[in-house]
């Protein structure tokens, strides 16, 4: 009879933190109840209308109209609230004013503010007879009811995601970084560019992704400010419930099909972009 070898028999070894297998059976089920199913009925009600019904849907002058205002002003807004969000990290990371405690506490109030509160506050601002578009009517700068009063709701509703996301890592980066770039010979622009914003690229870009998702199903802020006119200001979320108002839930259904397509293919081109960034510049990892 031969012996075993010791090293025969392998025993997983306990995890550290227990409770492993509970855990991840509550986050699938969760997600089921939250994600999948949801997302599963909306593409088996969508694989009802049939091709040549889908896509009839999709080519509608009026749909594709409201795809790209609502895509476009997204973007737009999501690049902004990248840029600007970044400034207005460092200056709560680096600085000391008075009234930043307050200021840090005003960038959440998009969260806490209901959607069509802020709708009404920025049309109230920004209409001709507004606090502000009163001085920009005479310049013949419009801001409410058209495409760029879209753009300032989704600006004022997505800023939070950026300086949420940007602000933790920018307070892991040393001032000792900067002062060794300046050391080097490294000029402020120099600083920024090539020492300081690879290191922020993945926060920038996750920042950026959240303010896009948030910008393209935004739906209370911006009916307010927009004007809702079709093929003009008209959203593609609006669009969706007047279909449903009219009882045309197959339209409904494949528009929102169209908005969920749109919406996973440009996240995970920029999920993509993220990794790269990490792999580049060896941050995140």
């Amino acid at each position: 009879m031969k012996a075993h070898s010791p090293t025969r028999w392998r025993f997983k070894r306990p995890s550290v933190i227990p409770g492993f297998g509970m855990a991840l059976g509550l986050t699938l089920t969760w997600l089921t109840l939250l994600i999948l199913i949801p997302l599963s009925g909306l593409a088996v009600r969508s694989s009802a209308l049939g091709w040549e019904k889908f896509w009839s849907i999709a080519l509608d002058p009026r749909t594709l109209n409201a795809l790209r205002i609502s895509f476009g002003s997204a973007f737009i807004a999501a690049i902004v609230n990248a840029v600007f969000g970044i400034i207005l990290a460092w200056v709560l990371v680096r600085y000391r004013f008075p009234g930043k405690r307050i200021i840090d506490a005003m960038v959440d109030l998009p969260f806490a503010l209901p959607t069509a509160v802020a709708g009404i506050a920025l049309t109230t601002l920004y209409a001709p007879n507004g606090w502000v578009g009163q001085f920009l009517t005479p310049l013949g700068i419009k801001i409410a009811f058209t495409p760029a009063g879209i753009v300032v709701a989704l600006i004022f509703v997505g800023l939070p995601f950026v300086v949420r996301t940007v602000q933790p890592v920018m307070e892991e980066i040393d001032k000792e970084v900067e002062e060794a770039a300046a050391t080097l010979g490294a000029n402020r622009l120099q600083t920024i560019f090539r020492v300081l914003l690879p290191g922020l690229a993945p926060a920038v870009l996750t920042g950026f992704a959240l303010a896009f998702a948030r910008g393209v199903g935004e739906y209370g802020s911006v009916i307010f400010i927009a004007g809702n006119l079709p093929f003009k200001s008209e959203i593609a979320p609006l669009l969706i419930i007047i279909k449903l108002e009219e009882y045309n839930y197959a339209a409904a259904t494949g528009i929102a099909a169209i908005m969920l397509i749109l919406s996973f293919a440009m996240l995970l081109v920029i999920n993509l972009i993220q990794s790269w960034s990490r792999r580049r510049y060896g941050y995140g990892a």
